[in-house]
């Protein structure tokens, strides 16, 4: 019975030993240098704003930030990367919306209660962008021609069952009409094709287009989302036009779900910092990208309302396993 006592009380002790050397590694976090995983390729918009992210967070953390690129599997490599990484700070991610949607795809195995959410970073609405020499001059042209022609208007997305693709599927659902959805490896050469008039419109984010519509190439009908683009302040969004809808990509630092909170409290408010260096503002404004910050509460939120409104509307499309 002694020796049992004995055994016990090491075994104990040695757990509460852990369990204060958790807790006194979390609390001098960072120790060494952290890795900041982007599910992208190097050079598209999720691993330009991870790098701006990086750069300006020196004058923030103790130690520096690394950027390293997992790719594969529309992100799902990546992101599953970050969640299976050990939880104590030093592999963090870029989470992006697809965190809310492959889930619901069968191509992943985490969800988004597998993360736990740092900050919002960017976020970019969805909008409907038609030829300066389209017939289409107002939002209502566009959606009048698609009542009238079913299936006709072809709107190119980013890949299918990608978040361009399902924003487009939203106003389809969301209006009663029936578009003709056609997929390109990127949103791009869908602004490719939409420039040498191969299809009638585009559903990517007002950034993808910017460029074309300041050369007079391009028009941006409507925005879907919550409040007018400041870069676009003309253009009306879908709910003026009464349609319900909002779609929005959006890009943000998540770790693993049992990152000490500690560390998770550092990151936040290293975080909140970070994207008021001007250096952070300055890039995101040369990549057309808008600021959307948003601190790790009020960011799970916005995980948490995607999340249901994307395994929703995947499994009207018959998308959803």
């Amino acid at each position: 019975m002694k020796g049992y006592r004995f055994l016990t009380g090491a075994v104990v002790g040695a757990l509460a030993s852990a369990s204060l050397m958790v807790v006194a590694t979390a609390a001098e976090y960072p120790t060494k240098p952290i890795e900041l995983t982007v599910p992208y390729a190097a050079g598209g918009g999720t691993d330009l704003v991870a790098r701006a992210y990086a750069d300006a967070a020196k004058k923030h953390l103790p130690q520096s930030m690394g950027v390293v690129n997992k790719t594969g599997g529309a992100g799902a490599v990546g992101l599953t990367e970050i969640m299976a990484a050990r939880a104590d700070g030093y592999k963090i991610g870029m989470g992006t919306v697809e965190i809310t949607m492959l889930p619901h795809m069968g191509i992943a195995r985490f969800t988004a209660d597998d993360f736990t959410p740092i900050a919002r970073l960017n976020a970019e609405p969805s909008a409907i962008t038609v030829n300066a020499d389209s017939p289409f001059k107002t939002y209502e042209d566009f959606i009048a021609n698609a009542k009238a022609n079913p299936g006709k208007v072809r709107i190119g997305n980013s890949g299918t069952g990608a978040i361009w693709h399902l924003a487009a599927a939203a106003l389809q659902d969301k209006t009663g009409l029936t578009f003709n959805h056609i997929p390109y490896d990127g949103a791009n050469p869908a602004v490719t094709a939409l420039l040498g008039n191969h299809i009638e419109a585009v559903s990517v984010s007002p950034a993808e287009v910017v460029n074309h519509v300041a050369a007079g190439k391009l028009r941006i009908l409507a925005v879907l989302a919550d409040e007018r683009s400041p870069a676009f302040p003309d253009v009306p969004t879908v709910k003026e036009k009464g349609v319900d809808l909002s779609v929005y990509t959006w890009r943000g630092i998540v770790v693993p779900k049992k990152t000490p909170q500690a560390v998770v409290e550092t990151l936040r408010a290293a975080s909140k910092a970070t994207v008021e260096e001007a250096s952070f503002k300055e890039t995101l404004t040369k990549m057309n990208l808008t600021l959307a910050y948003a601190d790790g509460p009020e960011f799970g939120k916005v995980m948490q309302k995607d999340n249901t409104f994307f395994k929703d509307l995947m499994t009207k499309l018959g998308m959803a396993k």
